[in-house]
């Protein structure tokens, strides 16, 4: 399966974001990194240009809240073409306090069908293999 990931806005964490590749790759997704400080849109237009089934967004600054808000939106704009992508963020991704269940509520609403704040990378990637699995 095909893998579109990167670190969100203006987050300029790229060890982590190395992490992120290298655990998809060992877990057999082929992998394209955008590596950081990656636009919403970019993210959408590489799942278009590549057919990706996963979008993996990452953010460790905390500041997805406000890059993120508007996948629903841009989701729409590109008509069916992303109706079976995955889409999943993971990481820090709020400034401030907020519980882990708002969090991922609000996230949900925004979008994304798979949501990881402040989980570790190996819970998170086992999520989506097993939500993978249940999807087929």
């Amino acid at each position: 399966m095909k893998v579109v990931t990167g670190v969100v806005g203006n987050d300029i964490h790229v060890v982590a974001n190395r992490l992120i590749d290298i655990s998809l790759q060992a877990r057999g997704f082929e992998v394209f990194n955008l590596g950081v400080n990656t636009y919403l849109e970019e993210f959408l237009d590489a799942v278009v240009e590549t057919n990706a089934d996963i979008l993996l967004i990452s953010s460790l600054n905390g500041e997805a809240e406000g890059w993120c808000r508007e996948v629903k939106i841009l989701k729409s704009k590109y008509g069916n073409l992303l109706d079976n992508v995955v889409f999943m963020i993971g990481g820090n991704l709020t400034v401030g306090t907020g519980s882990n269940d708002e969090i991922v509520a609000k996230f949900k609403d925004y979008g994304f069908d798979l949501v990881f704040h402040q989980i570790d990378l190996n819970t998170g990637l086992d999520s989506l293999e097993t939500y993978l699995k249940e999807r087929k």
